[in-house]
C-alpha cells in the first residue's frame, strides 16, 4: 500500500516515523521548500521533533498535496481541523477509491462537522473508507519510542485491522474500534477540558480540585458521547458500535494525559488565560494550534440542538469566547462539581 501523509507539524511528523520504522515507504506533503530541503539534506525536520532522524530513502517529500493524492492508495491527515478544508475543497475529484486515514483532533470549524461527514459530504468519501487514529500518543513521547496506544476505528474491522497493521512498531501498539463517531468526539471533547484544567492551575487551584474537575469532565463527556458517539441515535448516519467501555484509552485515558501532561499545549493554551492572557497573547506565545480554543465553539454550537448537560463545557466556551472572567466561572463550576 501507498501512504501518504498531509502535514509536517508535531503529530505529522511522528506518524511519518511510525510509518517509516515499520518499513512502509511514504510520500510527506510538507509545509515549506524550507522543511522539505532541511530533511533532504539533514534528515530530520527542522520545526518540529527536530531529535527525530529519518531514513530519507523512505521518504518521498513534496510541497504539492496534489503529489500525494495522486501518488498514494491510503491518505493520511494529520493537520489542525481548521486549515482542514483548504487541502480538501480543490482536490475533491481525487479522492476516489481512496483509503482516508484521518489523525485530525477537531471539529471543522467552519463546517460544524467532523472529517468523515465533511469528506462524505464534498467528495462522496465512502464511510467504509475511512479510518480515524485516536488515543493518548503525545507527539515527542513517539519521537523518543516510548511505549504509546493508539486506537483505529472504521465502520469495518477489516480496514482499521489493515492500517494498524502499518502503524505497529516496537514502541506502538495498536487497538481496533467500531466508534468512529464517539473516538473523534471524545479526541475533542478533551482538548476543551484540558484547557479547562491549565485555566484552573492558572488561577490558582490545586491538585485536589483539578483531579475533582478531570473526574467530572469524564462524566460529562460520556454523557456527550452516550447521545452523539456511536450508540447515539441522534443521527441516523451513525452506526452502531455496541458497548462502549469508556474507561479505555482512547476516552479516559486520552483525556487524562492531555489534562496532565507538561506536552499538552492545551493546557498550557488554558493556564495562560488563567493568569490573565488574552486568548491572543496565548496563541501568539504557544506558537502552536490549541485545538481546544475553536472546539469550545463547536462544541457548544452543536450542543444547542442536542441539549446535553454540559456545565464545564459551557463555562469554558463562555471564558473564551464571550469574555467571563475564569475566576467567576470556576467559582460558578465549583456548583456543579460531585
Amino acid at each position: 500500500m501507498r501512504i501518504g501523509i498531509i502535514g509536517s507539524g508535531s503529530w505529522g511528523t511522528a506518524i511519518a516515523k511510525i510509518l517509516t520504522d515499520n518499513g512502509n515507504e511514504i510520500i510527506w506533503c510538507v509545509r515549506s521548500n524550507e522543511i522539505l530541503q532541511h530533511l533532504q539534506v539533514k534528515h530530520f525536520n527542522p520545526s518540529y521533533l527536530s531529535s527525530i532522524e529519518f531514513d530519507i530513502d523512505a521518504l518521498q517529500l513534496t510541497t504539492n498535496p496534489v503529489e500525494v493524492y495522486q501518488a498514494s492508495d491510503c491518505i493520511v491527515f494529520a493537520i489542525p481541523s481548521e486549515f482542514a478544508s483548504s487541502y480538501i475543497d480543490p482536490y475533491i475529484e481525487l479522492f476516489s477509491n481512496k483509503i482516508i486515514v484521518s489523525a485530525v483532533k477537531g471539529i471543522l470549524p467552519s463546517k460544524k462537522m467532523l472529517m468523515n461527514e465533511y469528506l462524505q459530504l464534498v467528495a462522496e468519501v465512502d464511510p467504509k473508507n475511512y479510518v480515524a487514529i485516536m488515543g493518548p500518543c503525545h507527539a515527542e513521547e513517539v519521537a523518543a519510542k516510548k511505549l504509546s496506544f493508539l486506537t483505529f476505528a472504521a465502520v469495518e474491522n477489516s480496514l482499521a485491522q489493515k492500517i494498524a497493521h502499518h502503524f505497529k512498531t516496537s514502541y506502538i501498539n495498536t487497538i481496533l474500534s467500531n466508534d468512529v463517531f464517539g473516538v473523534q468526539y471524545a479526541a475533542i471533547l478533551k482538548n476543551v477540558y484540558a484547557l479547562g484544567t491549565g485555566i484552573l492551575q492558572g488561577i490558582g487551584y490545586g491538585d485536589n480540585f483539578q483531579s475533582v474537575f478531570v473526574a467530572n469532565a469524564a462524566g460529562e463527556m460520556q454523557v456527550f458521547l452516550d447521545q452523539f458517539g456511536g450508540n447515539s441515535t441522534a443521527k441516523e448516519s451513525l452506526p452502531k458500535a455496541g458497548k462502549i467501555n469508556y474507561s479505555a484509552s482512547v476516552y479516559l485515558g486520552d483525556l487524562l494525559v492531555t489534562c496532565y501532561s507538561p506536552y499538552s499545549r492545551n493546557r498550557a493554551f488554558g493556564f495562560m488565560i488563567g493568569r490573565g492572557n488574552s486568548v491572543e497573547s496565548a496563541s501568539k506565545s504557544l506558537q502552536m494550534v490549541a485545538e481546544g480554543y475553536l472546539a469550545s465553539k463547536s462544541i457548544n454550537e452543536l450542543n444547542v440542538n442536542l441539549g446535553c448537560s454540559m456545565p464545564l463545557a459551557l463555562s469554558i466556551y463562555k471564558i473564551l469566547w464571550e469574555g467571563l472572567s475564569p475566576a467567576q466561572a470556576f467559582h460558578q463550576i465549583e456548583q456543579h462539581l460531585v
